[in-house]
């Protein structure tokens, strides 16, 4: 992958907040598209993907879909309907809540956690492999890009 004018055919840039701005979205489509290619033979879309670490993240203690939405990295996702998908393969469970009936608690079953361990290594590759950055310009990088978000 070489520069982004010659990834999108543009000679130039107004500014380069600009060029900021859309290298960044063509970058967010490049590691989405490279991360389908990851989690297709798990028949998982990423934000499913997204939606079992955050479960697998509260060590067994129940939350809400409202709580997994708030926590999503894409927070256009229907979080409700994610849940649904990853209950109908036995990836999630959802249980009333003792102490209000009107709240359902979510949690991810052992097939679940058993699905994460076995993508944990691939997800790891790809992370390494993707990221053509040393682990000091990672770190600037994750530093810039928190800074960007104010």
């Amino acid at each position: 992958m070489g520069s982004l004018e010659e990834a999108i055919k543009q000679k130039e840039f107004k500014d380069p907040y600009n060029k900021l701005v859309v290298n960044l979205l063509y970058t967010q489509s490049y590691l989405v598209s490279a991360q389908n290619g990851i989690l297709k033979p798990f028949d998982l879309s990423p934000e499913q993907y997204n939606v079992l670490r955050i479960l697998r993240g509260q060590n067994g203690v129940p939350t809400t879909v409202s709580s997994i939405q708030d926590r999503m990295l894409n927070k256009m996702s229907n979080a409700s309907r994610l849940v649904d998908k990853l209950k109908s393969k036995h990836l999630v469970e959802r249980r009333e809540c003792p102490s209000d009936r009107r709240q359902v608690d979510i949690l991810i079953t052992e097939k679940g956690l058993k699905m994460l361990d076995d993508l944990q290594k691939s997800m790891e590759g790809f992370n390494s492999q993707v990221v053509n950055l040393t682990k000091d310009e990672a770190i600037l990088m994750n530093n810039l890009l928190d800074k960007l978000r104010g």
